[in-house]
């Protein structure tokens, strides 16, 4: 008898932190190697969030709080909701915790149960499907085209629910596409949803502020006020401020669920970090004067990617509306051989020979459940990236 459980092996670890893993380890033995894997800013966090954690420090906020959030937290939270979105909440209707996948994975493990059924398009957030796996659920994966730009059409949603269906997770702007939803085109999904009530709406809007080129960022609760009862809105600020790892994410949703997913948290983790919730505060609260100046590099940084790798035989990138990622196909590629003889039959076998011949960390389309394709992070310098598909332009001309 295996001593792990069965759970453990329906799932499989998550294949962009092993890449950036491997990347480091490369890098450590002395390869100049670019990683273009880590869905990371490379900015600072603001100075203002970072006096705020001081200031915390100082004033001896350090011990345990509420297990999902300081009250001014969540008050901040209900600000934000209203604010952005004309969204009304309480602080009861507040989940904070240890960054947003926790918030994600809290909710599945409250409301899941074997046989029930999770929509999540594809290309997806690697950790979707995995998480559904581990709170005994099972994923219905609905694969978009790079023709419709990696956006679920009504149709396709239309056709992926089922009586056993439970929830519809939703992500706008995308990782790992970018591609962002029209308020037009989400009313569309969101007209499908009205006509099945038995169905709930997981948002997962992290990358809500880096939206570019007068793309305007909407929620499912917003665009359809009907769905306000059954939906989870989960953002957090990790990406907009530049905070991964001061590990602070949140959802508003109704009570009901909110209580629930409070319980399976304050068995599991209890309370985030204090002093990063202090500092979130700060984040939603204070100026958002940083994020036009951080965006106006991002689109930078995005059309060079985008340029460099549509001037490549073999792959075609679409340009995203905001995140800080591409999703380039590399359906040019498959069958060519690299100078050391690998064979590319799979974007796997593109990402691992571009990082073995080529030293260019990326993550192939596989794990993000859409192929053959990779995921190119464009959040570090312009000279890296540039550095980075050049290297990427001379492995793709290379191969035969």
């Amino acid at each position: 008898m295996s001593f792990l459980s069965k759970t453990l092996s329906r799932v499989k670890p998550s294949p962009t932190i092993a890449m950036t893993a491997k990347a480091a380890e490369l890098k450590a033995a002395g390869r100049d190697v670019i990683g273009l894997s880590a869905g990371e800013p490379d900015f600072d966090t603001p100075q203002n969030i970072k006096d705020a954690a001081v200031a915390a420090i100082a004033a001896g906020k350090t011990k345990y709080t509420a297990p999902d959030g300081i009250p001014e937290l969540k008050q901040a939270v209900c600000a934000k909701m209203k604010r952005d979105h004309g969204l009304d909440y309480t602080p009861a209707q507040v989940s904070v915790g240890t960054g947003g996948k926790q918030t994600l994975y809290n909710a599945l493990m409250a409301t899941l149960n074997d046989g029930d059924e999770v929509v999540i398009p594809a290309p997806y957030w690697v950790s979707y499907p995995d998480m559904v796996l581990l709170a005994g659920g099972t994923p219905v994966i609905a694969e978009t085209s790079i023709q419709a730009n990696f956006k679920l059409t009504a149709d396709q949603l239309e056709a992926a629910i089922t009586p056993k269906t439970k929830w519809f997770i939703f992500n706008s702007p995308s990782n790992p596409t970018g591609a962002g939803y029209s308020r037009a085109e989400l009313k569309e999904l969101t007209d499908v949803l009205l006509r099945h009530p038995h169905v709930w709406i997981m948002t997962d809007d992290m990358y809500e502020h880096l939206a570019y080129d007068g793309f305007e960022f909407c929620t499912p609760a917003e665009v359809e006020p009907a769905l306000y009862g059954r939906t989870l809105t989960c953002n957090g600020v990790s990406k907009a401020y530049a905070m991964t790892g001061w590990r602070i994410g949140y959802a508003a949703g109704p009570e009901k669920l909110i209580a629930a997913m409070r319980k399976v948290q304050s068995q599991s983790t209890s309370n985030p970090c204090s002093v990063s919730q202090w500092a979130a505060v700060e984040a939603l609260n204070g100026t958002q004067d940083f994020l036009a100046p951080n965006n106006e590099t991002f689109v930078r940084r995005r059309d060079l990617v985008v340029r460099m790798l549509n001037q490549i035989d073999g792959i075609s990138c679409p340009t995203p509306e905001g995140a800080f990622y591409v999703y380039p196909s590399i359906a040019g590629l498959i069958g060519k051989a690299t100078p050391a003889g690998k064979v590319i039959e799979t974007d796997e076998d593109f990402a691992t020979a571009l990082l073995e011949e080529a030293d260019v960390a990326v993550v192939f389309g596989a794990a993000f459940g859409l192929s053959p394709n990779f995921r190119v992070s464009y959040a570090t310098s312009d000279a890296a990236l540039e550095t980075a598909c050049s290297r990427i332009q001379a492995f793709c001309a290379a191969l035969t």
